[in-house]
């Protein structure tokens, strides 16, 4: 089945889709073909998500900032602060996109969804939307209360969304793992699934360098790094992140949390001989491939992957894009141009990284720190990075396992009944 050929012949029929799977089965790259093709016929396209992260991951801005929604949680805050009424600068951005496209919906909380909706109304959008993720992954982030998914609001209904699955895991070709991660991703557990998961409690190997850890902490991953760097012999080499500014507006705190949220390095620092994880996909390597280095000059890194192979890899682009109004051929445009574009080796210490960093990650050597799992869903996308179950450890649980494999039953009752 052609999901391509579906999905672009759904969308130029004006009709908007929810594209959804589990972990692994290929949505971000089927939506980024979907962008390139609307680009490629000179269509304009809004790539928008609810978290910074989860906008780098396909080159585009947060919805707050797009839709100019400040930062109001809901409509009533929307309205307290003064950005009830769209402004016309952000009304003729919104009106002249073909296609908006909105990842990660399962953080969409419904108030936010309202609020996409009041101003695509406000703005008179024509184009369609599609909204890419699965509820049985990361949920809304909210402030306090219960958690609302974007399928409990009213505007869900009022999008009319089409639902496309991808059912295909491409992460892994074993077929009792994709089962097990099936199961995992319902959050049921039995007696056989207990059994199961427990056959992936071994003894950690003797050297860790050979293993990727995946913490839920961001202070345990740095601090799991820079002990294992520390212990590495050899002189350290520090490569700095190089920021080019192309508006004067642009401020230090605005280029620090874009590199957070895009993986990016602002000081990579390294030995010979050290494990490290791409963090992008390209023609020679993948996002969550390991290697190490074995060799650098001032303008390159010199890896060596599993397979004993030495590539050369060179600093990599990426820019933060604002939509602005340009006069393009003596009429007024809205045009993405790139406030700042910062290069940085496109690499990460493999000693270890947060499961929530690892989004889009394939890693074939894993040990999984159960005991800091504390999100519904959480440690399905943590077991859903693994590549090879033979090569995936759990270190034992403080707690019983269906405490540690749980989803919210709103997202199961909707996945299960949409």
């Amino acid at each position: 089945m052609n999901f391509l050929e579906i999905s672009l012949q759904k969308l130029h029929n004006r009709q908007n889709i929810f594209l959804t799977g589990g972990a692994g089965v290929g949505k971000t790259t089927l939506t980024r073909s979907i962008i390139a093709s609307f680009e490629s016929e000179g269509k304009k396209v809004a790539k928008l998500a609810s978290t910074g992260m989860a906008a780098t991951l396909i080159n585009g801005q947060t919805l707050h900032s797009f839709l100019d929604l400040g930062i109001a949680s809901d409509l009533v805050e929307l309205e307290r602060n003064g950005k009830l009424e769209a402004s016309k600068k952000v009304k003729k951005l919104i009106g002249s996109m073909a296609l908006i496209v909105i990842d990660e919906i399962s953080m969409v909380s419904d108030t936010l969804l309202d609020m996409i909706r009041l101003r695509l109304l406000q703005s008179d959008f024509r184009g369609c939307v599609l909204v890419v993720g699965d509820f049985l992954q990361l949920p809304p982030v909210v402030r306090s209360g219960e958690v609302r998914f974007a399928f409990e609001s009213a505007s869900w209904e009022k999008f009319a969304f089409e639902r496309i699955e991808l059912t295909h895991v491409y992460r892994t070709d074993d077929s009792e793992f994709i089962e097990l991660l099936n199961q995992i991703r319902f959050g049921f557990v039995d007696e056989h699934i207990h059994h199961r998961l427990n056959e992936f409690i071994k003894p950690l190997p003797s050297d860790l360098s050979d293993v990727t850890f995946l913490f839920g902490l961001n202070e345990s991953a740095a601090r799991h790094n820079k002990k294992q760097l520390e212990a590495h012999e050899g002189e350290l080499i520090a490569k700095e992140a190089q920021i080019i500014k192309h508006a004067k507006r642009v401020n230090e705190k605005e280029v620090e949390r874009f590199m957070a949220d895009a993986r990016i390095e602002p000081l990579l620092e390294l030995k010979i001989g050290v494990p490290v994880l791409f963090t992008r996909n390209a023609w020679n390597y993948y996002n969550g491939e390991r290697g190490r280095v074995v060799n650098y000059d001032q303008n390159m890194l010199y890896i060596q992957k599993s397979d004993g192979r030495v590539i050369k890899v060179e600093r990599l682009s990426q820019s933060k894009s604002l939509w602005v109004e340009r006069s393009v051929e003596g009429k007024k445009e809205m045009v993405e141009e790139p406030s700042f574009t910062i290069y940085q080796f496109p690499i990460k210490l493999a000693y270890a990284i947060t499961i929530h960093k690892s989004q889009g990650m394939s890693i074939l050597d894993l040990i999984i720190q159960t005991n800091e799992i504390f999100a519904p869903s959480q440690f399905y996308v943590a077991l859903s990075r693994a590549m090879q179950p033979s090569r995936l450890t759990l270190i034992a649980p403080k707690r019983q396992w269906y405490e540690i494999v749980f989803v919210n039953p709103k997202a199961i009752d909707f996945t299960q009944n949409f």
